[in-house]
């Protein structure tokens, strides 16, 4: 059974358990303050790399684009990649 919230049905979070970024280094899906470049560029890759092998990667993504995940990596996209899937909240456009 799924729960609900005021803004529609919550995800259960079980699918974590079969995920490919298990037991990895979690740097590896967050940038450390100031990356820029081809580092970042580097890094990502590798996290979506992971990412690509994974069994719940639909899981992950939807998740990430339901609660508007604001940094990392999740479900194989960047937090910009998620960004530009997304419509513009209404407090933005104000």
């Amino acid at each position: 059974m799924t729960e609900s919230s005021a803004d529609g049905p919550i995800i259960p979070w079980n699918w974590q358990s079969g995920a490919a970024c298990q037991n990895k280094d979690e740097t590896l899906f967050f940038h450390p303050p100031g990356e820029r470049g081809s580092t970042r560029r580097r890094r990502d890759a590798l996290a979506k790399a992971i990412c690509a092998t994974c069994p719940v990667i639909m899981q992950c993504r939807a998740q990430a684009l339901k609660v508007r995940e604001p940094y990392g990596v999740w479900g194989g996209l960047s937090e910009h990649e998620r960004e530009a899937l997304l419509p513009p909240l209404v407090r933005d456009a104000i």
